[in-house]
């Protein structure tokens, strides 16, 4: 029994099925394919679940059956959408697991591996720390076109900062940018997909760290008060974690592409996308995997902190954060701002990941009330935001038992449990067939009888190519753009042009 990167084939009781919803999986320098759902199926019929499932006792198809109740009433995106952003924080739709909110958490959790994907992290190229593709070309160069988002704008942040292993620099003496790198994107949903959605949907994608868990280290494991970075804030006792803060507030005024901080080209993007489509139902949905889950907590607060969500016609345009694999990011008092401000954050974590148990080891929202109240003012006393989704990678037959921490980490690993979760005590079925090929892209995680390599996922050639001569060398990649030349107009609408 084998999955093969061209089908997937489930062996269920002895038998074998291939999964309805397979393509081919293949990567060339330019345009790497990789299969995942058909993100948008769901929006306009009823959800389908192909008859794949594991391993396991008892009847196939009862359990079949019992998936297929939760699916016969035919249910849009477009209708229950405020639901599934946390607007009743996610109650009853856990467990067990909706089948709507289950396709769209895997549907972000596919743009947040996007920025892992596309992110130029090999040392020997000369555009190490980029992107891989232009804006324009982003979800099409990754197979993703069917999501039905653009990119407006590209993030940079400055390497300047002590976070060496979230940062990748290229060995070249002449490179792309000596103290930038690239760490995510934001996207809006063009008209077709908005139809289905129900909304205008603003995505705001931020990049983890791409070494396996070097980072953590680099976190100085101190809190301190959000408003000491310029960030409004009314309680001066609402604190983060400072590694966080100084990458999403820190720039280099002599470098093209971070002269602003990462900071402020998302506010003024925001701003920007919220201006051009203020007369829409909107929505404004922020995600990130492992440390850019961090980043997508700190920047869903600074918009509503600063009240940019609010339109001209006092409409709220609802924030929420989808968060893969996040660290703890603040103090208690940052969690209760949080919730006061009703920005929604849903967590979706493996139980044996150790990024979600840090900072904060000792004194976290586990420990009893009492002591959290006696530890409250100390600078490594922290708390986790928003609903929880914990899943576990030993309900899933298809993973091995391995002693490799980031396995564990892994956000494709993270995407398959979430399609076989239905609710606790549930079978594991997978409900999309999606791939689980997919997880031994960047892991060797993957059951050997699968016959699945491990860290399969490759650039044709390391990305070099033949010139006239025949001799192999790097290609040139289209100039990236210098940051747009409205961000000074709508720093000055944001008050926050003093600061240049």
């Amino acid at each position: 029994m084998a999955i093969s990167l061209s089908k997937t084939f489930l062996s269920i009781a002895h038998q074998v099925f291939p999964s309805e919803k397979c393509r081919p999986v293949s990567f060339s320098g330019r345009e790497p394919q990789l299969q995942r759902t058909t993100s948008m199926g769901f929006a306009t019929r009823s959800l389908r679940m192909p008859r794949v499932s594991s391993k396991t006792s008892g009847s196939l198809f009862s359990s079949i059956d019992e998936l297929d109740k939760e699916t016969r009433e035919e249910r849009r995106v477009a209708d229950v959408w405020r639901e599934i952003h946390g607007v009743d924080d996610w109650v009853g739709m856990l467990d067990p697991m909706d089948p709507l909110l289950r396709s769209e958490l895997i549907r972000y959790g596919e743009m947040a591996q996007a920025c892992y994907d596309a992110f130029d992290f090999d040392p020997f190229s000369k555009y190490c720390g980029s992107c891989r593709f232009t804006p324009r070309q982003f979800f099409d160069s990754l197979a993703m076109a069917d999501h039905g988002y653009v990119v407006s704008r590209y993030i940079f942040a400055t390497s300047n900062i002590n976070l060496p292993n979230f940062f990748k620099k290229s060995r070249w003496p002449k490179v792309w940018s000596k103290s930038a790198n690239w760490i995510g994107y934001v996207a809006v949903s063009n008209d077709e997909i908005s139809k289905r959605l129900g909304r205008r949907d603003i995505v705001v994608a931020w990049r983890g760290t791409v070494t396996r868990l070097e980072w953590i280290a680099d976190l100085m494991d101190f809190l301190k008060p959000i408003s000491s970075n310029k960030i409004p804030c009314p309680d001066s006792t609402v604190k983060v974690e400072s590694g966080f803060l100084d990458l999403y507030t820190d720039k280099d005024v002599n470098c093209r592409f971070c002269k602003f901080s990462a900071r402020e080209q998302i506010l003024t993007e925001v701003k920007r996308l919220l201006e051009i489509y203020q007369l829409e139902e909107l929505s404004l949905t922020i995600t990130g995997h492992s440390l850019g889950s961090a980043l997508a907590i700190l920047s869903a607060y600074d918009i509503v902190e600063t009240g940019l969500n609010v339109l001209q016609d006092s409409r709220a345009v609802p924030v929420s954060v989808f968060s893969f694999s996040g660290p703890r990011v603040g103090n208690v008092r940052f969690k209760e701002r949080m919730e006061v401000l009703g920005v929604k954050v849903l967590r979706v974590v493996n139980v044996h990941d150790i990024v979600p148990k840090s900072p904060g080891l000792f004194f976290n929202e586990n420990v009893p009330l009492l002591l959290m109240k006696m530890a409250e003012r100390l600078p490594w006393s922290y708390s986790h935001v928003g609903v929880e989704l914990s899943l576990d990678h030993k309900n899933s037959p298809f993973l091995k038992e391995t002693g490799d921490l980031s396995c564990a980490h892994n956000l494709e690993a993270l995407l398959h449990l979430l399609d076989g979760y239905h609710g606790k005590g549930h079978r594991f079925v997978l409900a999309s067939g999606r791939d689980p090929a997919l997880v031994n892209k960047a892991t060797d995680f993957l059951k050997d009888h699968y016959l699945v390599p491990p860290y399969w996922r490759q650039y044709e050639n390391k990305g070099m190519v033949r010139n006239e001569d025949g001799r192999w060398m790097q290609p040139e990649r289209p100039k990236l753009d210098d940051q747009p030349e409205d961000t000074h107009r709508y720093l000055k609408q944001l008050g926050l042009a003093s600061h240049h």
